[in-house]
């Protein structure tokens, strides 16, 4: 009998199986309340609501929240929020924004060319090999990361979103991105053709320049061209006119947010056995801007995790941070918590798994970035902590979601830090050469919810 055989399920299993459910005296009251409920309705605990009362003792004020629509851009929202935070505080802007749509066409861009490469760097794969394979999954999607957004901006800068409004396809991108995946397959077939065939340097470059002003067209298309220089033209919350002509998107971040993006740098806490803490850790095939900025994370314990967090809020600024949304979280409520459901205590059965067991078998990784901007401190250590997200004013609290603590230690993966904050130490640790990591690994994951 062979291996396979033996553990093929029998009717004395199944019997058994059915003469233990049988047994247990809840099991037709849960089966009746999670078959008209679902599990997460079934098992809400509803004590979390009064821990996660929204009141923080740093609690800083952001304004409206933004609303990315059906979108994968939560890591470009976060980001441009964190620096229109900045901004409104200067200029006295209460509920401005930046264009969101102006770094998603760069993006987007940027991402074709980056495909590209990576199409001809691994032409002499087969298709079958599993860089290709990976390749060809998704050739490119709204999501990204921190550096990725970084890199859109010293290249191309921004814009205010007056200067570059959504359209259909920026707010509800899976026509452009079935569309755009569409042709970037297209495009590898003849790239990879062309290599195949011997095909001289000169020929391939003229092949792709031909296939990225396609990709410009389509782009000029469905989210508008970018403006190249323009007029900002604004009144204040004093009620103050003010008009600044004949600016770049360049001069606009220059002048408007000022930051040196060199100061901002990416932590993580990735507990796993392969990522040592104090360590840099980069991504191979992760990126969007050939020649432009490389993701680079600086993997730390999660105690000096908060703690640099904590540092930046109790300086007046927010904290751009990555997460996995999903788990253990009440979108409609705005609560991520670890005690918002208690599929334990429902199902009679140990769901438990570490935060590196969760990382190494698939079960969690980034999906989501938002933006930290309270923490609530008691006896010096924090409890919960305030989120600004990008899903509208109608979840949460005006849009604002609550995350305890523990929840931070299990779900989140990444924070975005000022170097000055950072100790001597790992300062020193921030500057060494990463460490190359696979295109698949769970840290390479793409912020897209």
């Amino acid at each position: 009998m062979t291996q396979s055989s033996k553990a093929a399920i029998s009717s004395d299993q199944i019997a058994r199986y059915q003469a233990q459910f049988a047994e247990r005296k809840d099991a037709k009251v849960i089966e009746r309340a999670v078959t008209h409920q679902g599990i997460l309705a079934t098992s809400a605990d509803y004590a979390s609501d009064t821990d996660m009362t929204p009141v923080f003792s740093i609690d800083l004020d952001t304004g409206k929240v933004a609303n990315q629509k059906q979108s994968g851009r939560c890591w470009m929202f976060a980001a441009l929020n964190t620096m229109r935070h900045h901004l409104a505080d200067l200029f006295k802007l209460t509920d401005f924004e930046l264009s969101q749509n102006y770094t998603f066409f760069w993006d987007k861009f940027e991402k074709s060319n980056y495909f590209y490469q990576n199409v001809l760097n691994t032409a002499d794969q087969p298709l079958d090999s599993r860089k290709v394979a990976f390749l060809m999954a998704t050739p490119q999607q709204d999501g990204g990361q921190w550096d990725m957004l970084c890199a859109i901006i010293e290249k191309y800068g921004i814009v205010p979103k007056s200067v570059m409004p959504e359209t259909y396809s920026s707010s509800k991108s899976n026509e452009l991105n079935g569309t755009l995946n569409k042709k970037l397959r297209k495009d590898a077939v003849t790239l990879r053709q062309l290599v195949a065939d011997g095909a001289s340097e000169a020929d391939i470059a003229s092949a792709r320049d031909r296939m990225l002003g396609e990709v410009y067209r389509l782009l000029c298309y469905t989210l508008g061209e970018p403006a190249q220089q323009f007029d900002f033209e604004y009144r204040d919350d004093d009620k103050n006119y003010h008009l600044d002509q004949n600016l770049t998107p360049k001069s606009f971040y220059d002048k408007y947010v000022g930051w040196d993006l060199n100061d901002y740098v990416s932590i993580i806490n990735g507990p796993t056995a392969d990522k040592p803490y104090n360590k840099t850790y980069t991504v191979e095939m992760l990126g969007n801007v050939l020649g432009g900025r490389e993701v680079k994370h600086l993997n730390v314990t999660i105690d000096d995790f908060k703690q640099l967090a904590i540092k930046q809020l109790q300086d007046g600024q927010s904290v751009w941070f990555g997460c996995d949304v999903g788990q253990s979280s009440d979108r409609q409520k705005g609560i991520m918590d670890l005690n918002a459901y208690n599929k334990n205590a429902l199902l009679d059965m140990d769901l438990t798994m570490t935060k590196a067991e969760r990382l190494d078998y698939g079960e969690s990784l980034m999906t989501h970035a938002m933006v930290i901007t309270g923490v609530d401190l008691v006896d010096g250590q924090p409890t919960k902590w305030k989120v600004e997200n990008s899903w509208g004013e109608k979840v949460g609290t005006k849009g604002y979601f609550v995350m305890s603590d523990r929840w931070l230690e299990e779900y989140c993966y990444q924070i975005v830090i000022n170097k000055k904050y950072l100790s001597d130490e790992l300062k020193q640790a921030q500057a060494q050469t990463p460490t190359v990591l696979a295109p698949w690994d769970p840290m390479g994951a793409l912020a897209s919810h």
